[in-house]
């Protein structure tokens, strides 16, 4: 039997999310923007919640294509507030569509977002050495200071354990634990 984390549990679509995507360094802009949004909306909730509605935020918010979510008008994400498929926090659904202008912002500046997050971490992935579950933080120094840059970029939805979690479904940390399959196969 493959050994993995202990979070994703026998849920199917939890663990083909750790199986498959959880962790792995991500340099994609739209899926940088896409996992950045999708964490916001986690805030106080289960990341499962999130991810079974994964795709129908997809589908609402036009693929994460950044441009195309900063130009939805209020009239749209007011509509969206009424669709049962998404989860219907008017700050948090908003906040995508400032967190496109200030993502566009950070593009504009760096030449990329992937550029700017991936200094956070010296361009390579942080390995975690985790052994154990609770070895596991909620935050860092490093989602202490990206949280704080972001926001004073005009991020929304972006305290430090959003930017934890962010850190570790884009790979830019390796927190798989050490006996997970997961965690040698992206160890670097």
């Amino acid at each position: 039997m493959t050994e993995r984390c202990w979070w994703p549990g026998s849920e199917p679509i939890y663990v083909a999310y750790h199986d498959e995507e959880w962790g792995v360094p991500v340099h994609d802009e739209r899926l940088l923007f896409e996992f950045l949004c999708l964490e916001g909306q986690q805030a106080g909730l289960s990341w499962i919640t999130v991810l079974k509605k994964r795709e129908h935020y997809r589908r609402c918010f036009k693929n994460f294509e950044i441009e195309k979510v900063a130009r939805l008008t209020d009239r749209t994400i007011e509509k969206l507030l009424k669709d049962t498929g998404l989860i219907r926090n008017r700050l948090k659904l908003y906040s995508i569509r400032s967190n496109a202008h200030s993502f566009l912002q950070v593009q504009q500046e760096f030449g990329s977002f992937e550029k700017y997050i991936w200094a956070f971490v010296g361009g390579k992935p942080l390995d975690g050495k985790r052994k154990l579950s609770k070895d596991v933080p909620a935050t860092t120094d490093v989602s202490d200071a990206m949280s704080k840059d972001l926001k004073k970029r005009g991020f929304k939805f972006i305290g430090s354990t959003i930017c934890y979690a962010f850190m570790q479904a884009a790979g830019l940390v390796n927190d798989h634990t050490s006996n997970c399959f997961r965690y040698r196969e992206l160890k670097h």
